[in-house]
């Protein structure tokens, strides 16, 4: 981009498409095809999935600000939409385009257009017999009240007047006693009657209702679309579990080749891929560090065709974007191919960069016997990589130790690179490479010392708390159903981490929940990949407060602990619940193909529970013909619990099709101890973990202790 030039640009794009603005060169391609100068007239705008960004120099440091503040705050105001305003917002707009000669005026032909839009396919006559019902005045065009008076048709939900209608007991509407009995009773809430003259208070839009202490059958609809109403308990969006235990006590939010944007083979490496993990909470990220050009060390997936990035610039994206989301420690994984000049000037780079927030000795002022907390280590960063010595050095006042020394590599593309197959077809063990290790990048290895695993009772016998080990999936998933018990205990002194076997080359992902079961705490996976896996992982870490740490089961933490999940015993960890469920409707579920207008999608709803094998099932709907806009199942299912610590609930509404693979339309995932019992919205999520802004299911839980 030449700043001399002046081009105009011409763009249509959605505000719900942009996920955030950035003033300043801070993408790449600023950084690359602009001067130090231009910097203060320079921003770019960055979209949801994989839509490249847009960079944008403006003509003055004043037309830049008011660009980035003038988007920053339609984008805060969105955020800020209600679930109705939301709704309304997507159906608004829908009709918008729906009005070809833009006369504000809706004829019978634009109204069938409209109805294909919102994803609703009805017959001529139903169409005709809507129209007329609303043109009062016989013009042959819907305008003002009238399209106001087709909104309410429309959006009518008949399935609120039963539940309504039913709890409404004082003249016809809700008096705040007959709300605290829904709270209570339906709600399984722990309510008072101010909760209920709270809500009214928060919700009711009549004032004579509100004078009253009423709430009409709009007030409840607004507050059950709120996050009262929602499936997600509200208490659990903030840090509310005890984060001063130590660190192996929790799963950690963690990312593998978190360099990269696609595939393995040849796809980009970007700072980018880390400011969206860090983003999204993820609390460890990997960095495969090999030798650059003109003396700087670079990133990328070594021996493939994958771009390189500077690994000062990663450092600087990692500095700028790690505690924007959560303030809890961020492990930086080294693997480490780079010469010993290199690796001083990794060394030198980090402690610059990341200055007093980089960890560079114990926190203690003697010699530790288990890792410092969470909240110990807030706004911290931890180095995890090979170390020339035993942290115990650090306390001693002997010489400082050799300045160099050769190391195992150990690491996954040795895995993959050195692997040769025998004449049977099997893989032959590959052989450990050496590296030399720098003294300065060795020093920086503090609480996560890379060491090889060699069984449970060497690690047990011979291995400190701060040496961990790194398990290729496939052996990882073999201990945890073959030794879940020994692997638990591991565990619960040592940190493990978990990543994706090499062959994994479209960086597709494996199931975390089983390591998750043995007590793992570092299971890494593709952020890049939209998958189930990744729905599931964005479900693990939803609640506390979307920190990237959440505290693993007692029964996953006390020595004397007997848990197996494959085999389940008696034990505090069996808490035996019987989960309710009905599905009742859907509402404003998402067109898949836009490019046929007359295309609409016939959704089912898949219910899905993971967690220890004994609690691992799915259930699902029958389809809905031609109807995204408000389907209605009202189907029920009963799922058995043992162990609901560990278990998450996953929605998935797919478009059924007969001849091929159903598409997906929307998910959503949280963990079973974070749901709220009742009648809730459930919100749906992109494949790629986006909110779709108007859509969303509405169901009635019951998860109660079994008898």
């Amino acid at each position: 981009m030449d700043s001399s030039q002046s081009t105009c640009l011409y763009f249509n794009v959605s505000i719900d498409d942009v996920d955030s603005v950035r003033k300043g060169r801070q993408s790449e391609g600023l950084q690359k095809h602009t001067e130090a100068h231009v910097e203060d007239r320079c921003f770019s705008i960055f979209f949801k999935g994989r839509r490249r960004n847009l960079d944008l120099v403006a003509t003055s440091v004043e037309e830049a600000r008011q660009w980035v503040n003038g988007l920053e705050k339609i984008i805060s105001n969105m955020k800020k939409l209600n679930r109705q305003q939301t709704s309304e917002h997507w159906i608004f707009n829908c009709m918008r385009k729906a009005d070809k000669n833009k006369d504000n005026m809706m004829t019978l032909k634009e109204l069938k257009h409209f109805l294909r839009q919102i994803n609703i396919e009805v017959d001529e006559t139903y169409a005709k017999l809507l129209f007329t019902k609303c043109d009062t005045s016989n013009s042959g065009t819907l305008e003002g009240s009238e399209i106001k008076h087709f909104y309410d048709l429309l959006t009518h939900r008949e399935e609120i007047d039963v539940i309504y209608e039913k709890h409404a007991a004082t003249g016809g509407q809700m008096s705040a006693q007959d709300l605290l009995n829904f709270l209570q009773n339906e709600q399984r809430e722990v309510a008072t009657l101010e909760d209920a003259l709270r809500l009214i208070e928060k919700y009711e839009l009549d004032d004579s209702a509100k004078h009253m202490n009423h709430m009409t059958k709009d007030g409840f609809l607004m507050y059950l679309q709120q996050e009262e109403g929602s499936i997600f308990n509200p208490a659990h969006k903030k840090v509310f579990q005890d984060m001063s235990q130590p660190i192996n006590d929790y799963f950690i939010s963690s990312s593998h080749n978190t360099y990269l944007m696609e595939d393995q083979l040849k796809g980009p490496s970007s700072t980018e891929a880390y400011i969206k993990a860090l983003m999204k909470s993820c609390r460890c990220v990997e960095l495969d560090c090999w030798d650059g050009a003109h003396g700087e060390p670079v990133i990328y997936h070594g021996h493939t065709l994958t771009s390189k990035v500077l690994f000062k610039d990663v450092i600087k994206a990692i500095k700028e974007y790690a505690f924007k989301t959560s303030e809890y420690p961020v492990i930086l994984s080294l693997e480490n191919h780079c010469t010993l000049e290199q690796q001083k000037l990794m060394a030198k780079h980090m402690i610059s960069i990341l200055g007093s927030a980089l960890l560079t000795s114990p926190l203690e002022d003697q010699m530790p016997t288990a890792f410092p907390s969470p909240q110990e280590l807030k706004g911290r960063f931890i180095i995890k990589g090979k170390r020339l010595n035993k942290l115990d050095a650090v306390f001693s006042n002997t010489s400082p130790g050799v300045e160099e020394d050769c190391v195992s590599e150990e690491d996954e593309s040795a895995e993959t690179s050195n692997s040769k197959t025998d004449t049977n077809g099997q893989k032959a063990k590959a052989k450990k490479s050496k590296i030399k290790l720098a003294k300065q990048l060795s020093d920086l290895v503090i609480y996560c010392k890379s060491v090889h695993f060699s069984g449970f009772e060497h690690a047990k016998d011979k291995q400190a708390f701060y040496e961990m080990s790194s398990f290729k999936e496939s052996k990882a998933v073999n201990l945890a159903e073959t030794a879940a018990k020994a692997f638990i205990h591991h565990n619960m002194t040592k940190l493990s981490r978990i990543y994706p076997a090499g062959s994994r080359t479209a960086s597709s992902n494996y199931n975390p929940v089983p390591l998750w079961n043995a007590g793992c705490q570092i299971v890494a996976l593709n952020f890049q990949t939209p998958s189930k896996e990744m729905d599931l992982n964005q479900g693990r870490f939803r609640s506390n407060g979307l920190s990237g740490y959440i505290l693993k089961p007692e029964f996953q933490r006390y020595a004397g602990s007997e848990f197996n999940p494959m085999t389940l015993t008696k034990g505090p960890w069996i808490k035996h619940k019987a989960f309710h469920i009905m599905v009742i409707s859907a509402q404003q579920l998402p067109k898949l193909n836009k490019d046929k207008p007359k295309s609409i999608v016939d959704p089912l709803v898949k219910v899905e529970i993971y967690g220890v094998p004994a609690d691992t099932c799915s259930k699902e709907t029958r389809s809905i013909e031609n109807n995204g806009f408000n389907p209605m199942w009202n189907e029920t299912f009963q799922f058995d619990i043992q162990v609901p610590e560990l278990a998450m609930l996953r929605f998935l509404v797919e478009d059924y099709d007969a001849t091929s693979q159903n598409d997906l339309i929307g998910h959503y995932c949280l963990p079973l101890t974070s749901l709220q019992n009742g009648y809730r919205h459930v919100p749906l999520l992109t494949k790629r973990g986006d909110v779709i802004p108007s859509a969303g299911l509405f169901v009635h839980l019951m998860l109660l202790d079994a008898k």
